[in-house]
């Protein structure tokens, strides 16, 4: 349950608020996606790039009945947590960094805080008190990977992310949640899209190629994979336009091109088209090596998934002779990492393509107590249960959405000793222990992972033992 506010300063004006208006107001909290909450006459304000206890000078950049939004125009009262000079000027309208104006350890606090919140919403979950945020190795810098809008025109492309409530793009200088290598790939690219003339797709129009940039970086090898979404095939212009990227970077390593050719913002299409002979990049966390292609799954901040295995491996407890099963595992490195502690692991993804990288995944290290299927999850458990398979271990990667009840029900039927459940979402998190805690399990245990610094996500580890 979201922590409720109270009323920040009201606005003495009794008039309707309306597009433009400017009013000062008093930041009482901060919601899950980072937005500062306030209140004019009666009707919430949401706004960007403030803290809790400031004074702030707000523009409405949108009026509606029942929730304002606004900008900041100025502080005028700071609040001690606030960086005074944040390391990105596009602080106040990025989606991706509403925090980089918080001090760090602040942050850190913020973050359990929020977590605590979640689980009072349920009274199974009141005497529940999350550990101390496990801090990133790196607040900035960490993200290994990034999806970017390509818009403007040729002579001055514009690459980078949408802004707050519009489709408006802020072309990414020198992010500083980027990875260096993935701010040296923007540059060139928007330098090769000039040179090469290559024309940008205009969402208005429908006509021109260039749509999305994608970028990943294997940080272990130092190697990057750059992926052009286009609107429709086209080999000279891409061509060209990788040659000139790998010889501004020398690092960029795998080029593809993926067409797109559907309306709406989905970015990948069906068709992968390489560039380069190599297709794929390898990374490694802790000793796991991963093969990485232009859609398979890796940690954006592989510094703070090995903390998450840690205490996944640490709260697991094995001894080598438990069978241990993973549900929602994508190509699971958390059951690489288990495995070598345990007699047996099974792997259970809906998506087959996830399982066909997972496996080859396992090959590459040379997991030999590691399978994995593909199917439906609760299915699966049930003809698990069936042939009297009994788990020592669930571990649970929650989808984003949280879980569905039947499989949780599913779960439970196997009796594990112990359930870890991991977690990017707070509310789908609260739900499903509560619904567990109604099912047998109790939640002993659960360590918030600063997986992405300067946002307003979190990642969860729980720990439930059959009670």
């Amino acid at each position: 349950m979201k922590k409720q506010p109270q009323p920040g300063a009201m606005v003495k004006n009794e008039k309707k608020t309306r597009l433009g208006d400017v009013f000062d107001l008093t930041i009482a909290a901060l919601d899950e996606d980072g937005y500062g909450i306030g209140s004019s006459r009666e009707t919430q304000v949401l706004v960007t790039g403030v803290l809790p206890g400031e004074t702030v000078r707000v523009k409405v950049t949108f009026a509606g009945r029942r929730e304002i939004f606004a900008s900041t125009i100025k502080v005028l009262r700071h609040s001690p947590a606030r960086l005074l000079t944040p390391p990105c000027a596009n602080v106040t309208i990025c989606n991706y960094s509403p925090l980089l104006i918080m001090k760090y350890p602040a942050q850190l606090d913020w973050k359990r805080e929020m977590v605590e919140n979640a689980l009072r919403g349920y009274s199974a979950l009141n005497g529940i008190t999350p550990h101390p945020v496990i801090p990133s190795p790196r607040p900035l810098h960490y993200r290994n990977s990034a999806r970017l809008i390509i818009a403007g025109k040729f002579s001055a492309p514009a690459i980078g992310i949408y802004c707050r409530d519009s489709d408006e793009v802020i072309d990414m200088g020198d992010c500083p949640l980027y990875h260096p290598l993935i701010n040296r790939v923007i540059q060139a690219v928007k330098e090769g899209i000039k040179r090469g003339k290559v024309p940008v797709y205009s969402t208005r129009s429908g006509t021109g190629l260039l749509r999305y940039l994608v970028v990943r970086v294997a940080e272990a090898e130092n190697r990057v994979m750059a992926v052009f979404i286009t609107a429709q095939r086209s080999f000279n212009e891409i061509h060209h336009l990788g040659k000139f990227l790998q010889g501004t970077v020398p690092e960029v390593e795998v080029v593809v091109q993926n067409v797109n050719a559907t309306p709406g913002k989905a970015i990948f299409g069906e068709k992968d088209h390489f560039v380069t002979k190599n297709r794929a990049l390898h990374d490694t966390i802790s000793d796991i090596r991963f093969g990485i292609s232009p859609r398979s799954y890796f940690p954006e901040n592989s510094g703070s998934m090995l903390a998450v295995y840690e205490k996944v491996r640490e709260w697991a407890g094995l001894t080598g002779r438990e069978t241990v099963i993973g549900l929602y595992c994508g190509n699971s490195g958390i059951l690489f990492y288990l495995a070598r502690w345990a007699k047996t692991v099974l792997g259970i993804e809906q998506g087959e393509s996830s399982v066909t990288e997972a496996e080859k995944n396992i090959r590459m290290n040379g997991i030999r107590n590691c399978r994995f299927e593909a199917g439906e999850e609760a299915e699966l458990l049930k003809e698990l249960r069936e042939e009297g398979v009994r788990p020592d271990l669930v571990a649970i990667n929650m989808p984003r959405k949280g879980c569905e009840k039947e499989m949780l029900q599913q779960v439970v039927a196997l009796a594990p000793t112990r359930i870890i459940h991991l977690s990017g979402s707070l509310q789908p998190l609260a739900h499903d222990l509560d619904i567990l805690s109604t099912l047998g399990y109790h939640t002993l245990e659960v360590q918030p992972v600063d997986m992405f610094p300067q946002t307003s996500r979190v990642e969860n580890v729980s720990l439930l033992v059959k009670t």
